[in-house]
């Protein structure tokens, strides 16, 4: 039998299942864990400055390494702060486990101080949430816990009282084997055939690519050469499948760029490979076949004339001997020819010439940044316009990872992101692209970098306003309004804060201040001085859009505020694709 308390078997668990760190606050209710993580080799404690950054943290470096990895917190609003990390973790099908400590076990249900109800709350954001009462239930309801996070790449919940986790184990904890790592799901034959018909009978396929194509680049390229497809991706695709890539046609969305709008519609089919893909109206509505290892993303998005159930990789292996090799390949030239045009006026508009204009263009940033960065760095990006300038400037190879919210969306989770994957890989290079606003939410995580004093380089695009909120505005025909978050010194700040910073305003001085910046052996902080009005334009711009846009022009001169409108026009003017108005 284990000695010590239900804290220790607990850790004795997690051990087993290769957790290595928990990120939190300690505290009260949790206190019983922190000790006995004092009192155990191989488990460090991470402490945060608030547990929402605990969680994102967790969940970068369970995105990053495959590992189950843990955070916590104490009771009520100690918890509570995990939830925008967990949804996140959950969302993007990393798998993290959560300990959410409890009032004492005999005061549930008397609204005593800080009560609230773990074990309900985190339904919603876990795929696996149970309360732990008795010594009984443990180490099984645990290893449960470690098994659904593993086993279903999603995030667990255990939630514990106090004085629970200070009782003696009631059970040994023995040894098991966790399920790591998972089966590929193998398509059965006649799905298969089915497919290889559909492939053979288009005249032109489009290939789009989701995260799901992970480790299936091969594969994906060997069918593209049968089918001269072209070859577009999602935003999460994008680090599996752009690289060593001569179909690219770009990125659909409203974060796209490049040709993968047309090429998805013009194509006779379109395949969609691993991609989960949420907005339908950058999506053909017919002509559809989707391959997914989770059955019930089949067919949510869009109709299909094929669903096709099974990983990436095994099923294109499994179709690839039954697929013709095609000989005409004058749509694909078609597509790669416009999406050579798309970013020469898109991708390209802010990166030639603009290093003695002011204010910086972020995109001219974003370019230099991916030029001196590390073949194998990790990329934490914020959520809002940084999305944007990854989207477009950060070139995978292959080696480099780069991570976001992006399917949750939560502003804030690019240093706390960076922090969880600088402690998993304490010799690669991380990068936070992070915004002003997403930097400002979760300050203090400036001294959690700094204690520890984690290598994490922070490019900040400080240009002192929530741009994708503005141009959400002007897009619904709204001015802008309430979006300005002030013009702060990020560089100041984090040398108060003991980190090496420095504030860049003059574009001349980009290259030399990030060179310098990221060579520097510990932590450092890049405020980069930013263009306001340097907006993201889509590939596609629908009729109501650009009604939108003008719209809020018309509201923006009527406020008094035409140079405002002029000096959009002027930073934006060279990043306006042909609009293909939708009728």
């Amino acid at each position: 039998m284990s000695s010590g308390t239900l804290a220790d078997q607990l850790l004795e668990v997690l051990l087993e299942a290769g957790v290595q760190r928990i990120y939190g606050v300690v505290g009260d209710s949790l206190n019983p864990v922190v000790d006995a993580i004092r009192r155990t080799d191989g488990i460090e404690w991470v402490h945060v400055r608030n547990e929402e950054a605990g969680a994102f943290a967790a969940a970068a470096e369970a995105q990053l390494t495959g590992r189950l990895a843990a955070c916590a917190g104490s009771c009520g609003p100690g918890n509570t702060h995990l939830i925008q990390g967990l949804y996140d973790a959950h969302r993007t099908g990393a798998p993290v486990l959560a300990i959410a400590s409890q009032i004492p076990s005999t005061q549930v249900g008397m609204s005593f101080f800080q009560e609230t109800h773990p074990d309900r709350l985190f339904v919603e954001c876990s795929g696996y949430c149970e309360l732990i009462s008795q010594a009984e239930q443990m180490p099984r309801v645990a290893r449960s816990a470690v098994q659904h996070a593993l086993g279903r790449g999603d995030v667990a919940v255990l939630a514990i009282s106090g004085d629970v986790l200070h009782r003696s184990p009631a059970s040994p904890t023995g040894k098991t084997d966790a399920l790591i790592p998972i089966a590929a799901v193998t398509p059965t034959v006649d799905r298969v055939r089915a497919l290889a018909e559909r492939l053979n009978e288009a005249h032109t396929v489009t290939l789009f690519c989701g995260a799901g194509v992970k480790d299936a680049h091969a594969e994906v390229m060997t069918l593209a050469e049968k089918l001269h497809s072209p070859v577009g991706h999602t935003l999460r695709g994008k680090e599996w499948i752009q690289y060593d890539n001569p179909y690219e046609v770009g990125m659909s969305g409203l974060l796209g760029y490049g040709a993968c709008f047309q090429a998805s519609h013009r194509a006779d089919l379109l395949v969609l490979l691993g991609t989960d893909f949420p907005y339908q109206d950058f999506l053909p509505g017919a002509r559809t076949v989707q391959v997914d290892h989770d059955p019930t993303r089949l067919g949510r998005r869009t109709p299909l004339e094929l669903a096709v159930h099974g990983d990436v990789g095994a099923t294109l292996r499994a179709v690839l001997p039954l697929v013709e090799q095609k000989d005409d390949r004058s749509f694909l030239d078609h597509m790669l020819h416009k999406h050579a045009e798309a970013l020469e006026h898109v991708v390209s508009a802010y990166t030639h010439d603009v290093e003695h204009h002011r204010p910086i263009h972020p995109e001219y940033a974003a370019r230099i940044l991916d030029e001196l960065a590390s073949e194998d760095a990790v990329f934490t990006v914020d959520t809002g316009m940084n999305n944007v300038w990854a989207a477009r400037y950060v070139n995978p190879n292959g080696d480099r990872r780069v991570i976001g919210s992006f399917l949750h969306g939560s502003m804030a989770n690019a240093l706390p992101h960076a922090i969880g994957a600088q402690l998993a890989y304490p010799g690669r290079q991380v990068i936070s692209m992070s915004g002003d606003g997403g930097l400002g939410m979760l300050l203090g995580e400036l001294l959690t970098v700094s204690m520890y004093q984690l290598p994490v380089k922070i490019v900040v695009f400080n240009n002192g306003a929530l741009g994708m909120i503005k141009l959400e505005m002007m897009v619904d025909g709204l001015p802008d309004y309430q979006i300005d978050n002030g013009h702060f010194d990020y560089a100041a700040i984090a040398r108060a804060a003991g980190i090496h910073s420095v504030r860049i305003e003059q574009p001349s001085e980009v290259r030399d201040g990030l060179s310098e910046a990221l060579a520097h052996p510990g932590p450092a902080l890049i405020d980069l001085v930013t263009d306001p009005d340097a907006l993201s334009i889509p590939p596609h711009i629908t009729g109501t859009q650009v009604k939108g846009f003008a719209l809020s022009g018309g509201k923006i001169v009527l406020d008094g505020g035409v140079g405002k409108m002029i000096e959009l026009a002027r930073a934006n003017v060279r990043n306006i694709p042909h609009p293909t108005i939708s009728r």
